[in-house]
């Protein structure tokens, strides 16, 4: 595991988690804040500025994830854009996504359905992403 460690592009790591932690910033404020906002019960509530937990939470999140892909495309031998576009997709939807949705259908989402859909395609599509990013600096 240490020598897989060894081969990863740490700098592909790096900016493809800085690029998911900018898109979600965008996806979850600016493209879908509504709807996020409505599948979590809290339309009309008042902005009040995020705690570190809400940016750094998701930034560390994001590392992890994208390391285990990093280990995985190594492992894998994926190395052409086609193959990254298919493991990121699932990844994506079958992984990232399909566990977004199942969080969201408990009690404390008042609109499951909706979260999962906001939700799940920023997971998608950070799984395409991710991907592209790591096999394209491989």
């Amino acid at each position: 595991m240490f020598n897989v460690m060894q081969n990863l592009n740490w700098i592909s790591i790096v900016l493809a988690t800085l690029s998911l932690s900018l898109l979600g910033g965008v996806w979850f404020t600016v493209l879908f804040g509504k709807a996020y906002a409505l599948a979590l019960g809290k339309e009309g509530s008042s902005k009040v500025k995020p705690a570190p937990i809400y940016i750094l939470g998701p930034l560390i999140c994001g590392l992890v994830t994208t390391i285990a892909m990093a280990i995985l495309i190594y492992a894998f031998e994926i190395e052409s854009y086609v193959d990254a576009i298919v493991f990121g997709g699932i990844v994506g939807l079958g992984l990232l996504a399909s566990t977004t949705i199942n969080t969201g259908i408990n009690p404390n989402i008042p609109r499951p359905l909706v979260y999962g859909l906001v939700s799940g395609s920023y997971f998608l599509l950070s799984g395409l992403i991710a991907s592209i990013i790591l096999v394209a600096m491989k």
